[in-house]
């Protein structure tokens, strides 16, 4: 096993694609991501498969899709005979070591089948190694946010706005006990050269909201750079009911512009921690002696909306950009052929598990409708015609729907609109192929936006007839794919 590459997943939770400064954001931070894709891949249109955690999750750590086996709700995780990636990795040999976030098995499994060693994220670990010296890192904030003047008066509870931190006021959080696990994990490898290659899965809870950030990265982003957001939802037509529901209900109709640029300014703080995060991870696999020997894989489960519309956080059935194209990088081993930089092909988060598969050789041994991106990687060359997200729920479907939270909570908005109406929570399908992107809804009417001419999505042309004839191949493709991905035949045969 040791000519195999190690592999290493840097998970963020709800980070855009647009939220990097390599990937045109004037306003972004992100020195550690913008040379891991000079490096490396960065795929611009790389899309996740559902635009919320869990679904997501079990997704990219299968290669199936959402629909296949029902995963199209925040509370209904993986069963105990399904196959993934981690298991699969493990029973193959290699060592693997599971930090932070689940969102992909029931809470109170142990971790065992699916990895070597887990870390929850919640346990003090101490790093000596930190800039600055030695810091703690365990499980809570003890101090409480400065809000900027600019939002003092503006309708706060549902924004999931908090704003600037002291600095090393969030030194004891999830996020940097999971990066300082990692790092222990790295030197601890180091002192035992010629073990199992080992795949680390390091998922952080950031830029997820609330939308707080501590120095020096609150400050690092200069708001007049902004670019501009999408427009407020109350000025469009043809948008999805959840959206307008969870508009009208957030309350932000009366924010200005700076407040908004203020909400974003953070968010983009906060994905500025995470490329710091990436960063000494990096650098610690170059201290060990294994960065060329790994492959490694910066992605976001899915992105968040951010202001864009009038609306923040995320929602379970609506596929604009925002919340569906995201980060994806991908430095190989350097035994690998790449062909660095930006690279446009449609890609897809559940090719994942196929890719590396491919690069370590390793043979699933179960159905899965990933596709390797390691020819694309290589050649910088097409890889699919189309990429998919769904999510939502049918009739009746009621344990699709997150449980019911009073208007206490931040997520009421989105959680209580599930609730009121079949027709805004109604399961919905996306197909992009080239500039065109295509949702068919079950209770509301389709939508229909050309990229190329509308990149905000703010003109639905689905009764365009100048778009009639793109149109019936969109929903032929998607039909296909429906065919080709609504179950499989497990390989275990039964007797008659």
């Amino acid at each position: 096993m040791s000519n195999k590459p190690n592999i290493v997943w840097f998970v963020a939770d709800q980070m855009r694609c647009d939220s990097m400064a390599h990937m045109g954001n004037p306003a972004a931070s992100t020195p550690n991501l913008d040379a891991l894709a000079q490096e490396g891949v960065s795929f611009t249109n790389a899309y996740c498969q559902n635009p919320v955690c869990v679904p997501s999750r079990c997704s990219f750590l299968t290669g199936w899709y959402p629909h296949t086996m029902g995963h199209r709700t925040m509370h209904y995780m993986m069963r105990r005979e399904d196959p993934n990636l981690l298991k699969t990795m493990k029973d193959n040999g290699y060592e693997v070591v599971w930090i932070g976030r689940n969102d992909f098995i029931p809470g109170s499994w142990a971790k065992t089948d699916y990895c070597d060693k887990f870390y929850d994220g919640t346990d003090l670990v101490e790093k000596s190694a930190v800039e600055g010296g030695k810091m703690n890192f365990g499980a809570g904030m003890h101090t409480k946010p400065e809000v900027a003047p600019v939002m003092e008066g503006a309708a706060l509870k549902y924004s999931f706005y908090l704003g600037r931190f002291q600095e090393h006021s969030l030194n004891e959080t999830f996020d940097w006990n999971c990066v300082n696990a990692a790092l222990n994990y790295l030197e601890e490898r180091a002192a035992r050269p010629g073990g199992k290659p080992f795949f680390l899965y390091c998922t952080l809870s950031y830029p997820h909201p609330p939308y707080g950030c501590e120095e020096p990265w609150y400050s690092l982003i200069d708001r007049s750079k902004l670019p501009p957001r999408r427009p407020d939802l109350d000025k469009l037509e043809g948008k999805a009911g959840i959206l307008q529901g969870i508009r009208a209900k957030q309350g932000l109709q009366n924010w200005t512009e700076e407040q908004y640029n203020e909400l974003r300014a953070v968010y983009l703080g906060m994905v500025a921690r995470f490329d710091h995060q990436l960063g000494l991870v990096v650098d610690k696999l170059k201290q060990t002696g294994v960065y060329d020997d790994t492959s490694v894989f910066v992605f976001s489960d899915h992105g968040d909306l951010t202001g864009d519309y009038g609306i923040t956080e995320k929602c379970q059935n609506s596929f604009e950009d925002p919340l569906t194209n995201v980060p994806l990088i991908v430095k190989p081993a350097a035994e690998l052929p790449v062909k660095r930089g930006k690279n446009d092909a449609l890609v897809q988060l559940n090719d994942l598990p196929a890719t590396v598969w491919e690069m370590t050789g390793v043979q699933p041994d179960y159905i899965q409708f990933g596709q390797s991106l390691c020819s694309t990687i290589a050649t910088g060359g097409a890889h699919r015609d189309a990429v998919f997200c769904e999510g939502g729920r049918i009739h009746g479907e009621v344990q699709a729907m997150e449980p019911e939270h009073g208007p206490d909570s931040p997520y009421w908005p989105r959680i209580s609109t599930q609730h009121e109406s079949d027709e805004a929570h109604t399961k919905g399908c996306m197909i992009r192929m080239g500039d065109l992107k295509y949702i068919m809804r079950l209770y509301e009417p389709d939508q229909l936006y050309d990229l190329a001419r509308d990149p905000e999505e703010l003109v639905n042309r689905i009764d365009d007839p100048a778009y009639a004839e793109k149109l019936r191949e969109l929903r032929g493709r998607m039909l296909r794919f429906y065919m080709e991905t609504g179950d499989f035949v497990p390989t275990q045969m039964d007797k008659r």
